[in-house]
């Protein structure tokens, strides 16, 4: 199967196969009944595509319950240094953070389970990202973990005067003082 469990319940990475010829390359970024022969049986109801230039790092960001949403990352063009954190309570990895290079190249996917706060910091040039959503945004259900969270130690391998950080990521909560119903 091209889905591979980490260490964190429910989080998996899905490798597509990759056909390569002198032409290039095809491959399916999704097909449902490969990953309902995994037990991933999710109705998408949103993609979501972001453009970002070389540092810029986004997140930690998720939803409260009841509007959490599971996730299907990709990259699209160029290499991000993506990270998820557990803020599942009763979770064996709660607080524990998960990195992953996904990228252009690798084709790698990142499945992440209500339950995780996610961010990403471009590592390339540019890097244009994809996800898939089963539940749609819904502003009053955001929130988010500062991205420096000492607790947290994540090492978005971006040199921290090249880093680009929105004003509002700056002022999110430490993962100790974050609104969390999971």
């Amino acid at each position: 199967m091209p889905f591979y469990q980490t260490d964190f319940e429910g989080l998996l990475v899905y490798e597509p196969t990759i056909f390569e010829d002198n032409r290039g390359y095809f491959f399916e970024s999704y097909n449902e009944k490969v990953f309902q022969q995994q037990g991933i049986n999710f109705r998408w109801v949103q993609d979501n595509q972001s453009s970002s230039s070389f540092g810029v790092i986004r997140g930690l960001h998720y939803q409260l319950s009841p509007h959490a949403q599971t996730k299907l990352v990709r990259v699209i063009n160029g290499l991000i240094q993506d990270a998820v954190v557990d803020i599942r309570r009763k979770s064996s990895t709660y607080g524990k953070v998960f990195c992953i290079e996904l990228s252009s190249f690798n084709n790698k996917q990142l499945f992440i389970p209500p339950g995780f706060a996610h961010g990403f910091s471009v590592l390339s040039e540019k890097a244009t990202i994809l996800y898939k959503c089963d539940t749609f945004y819904n502003k009053e259900s955001e929130a988010g973990i500062l991205y420096n969270d000492p607790a947290l130690n994540i090492d978005w391998k971006v040199p921290s005067e090249k880093q680009i950080i929105s004003e509002k990521d700056k002022q999110l909560p430490l993962l100790a003082e974050c609104r969390n119903n999971f």
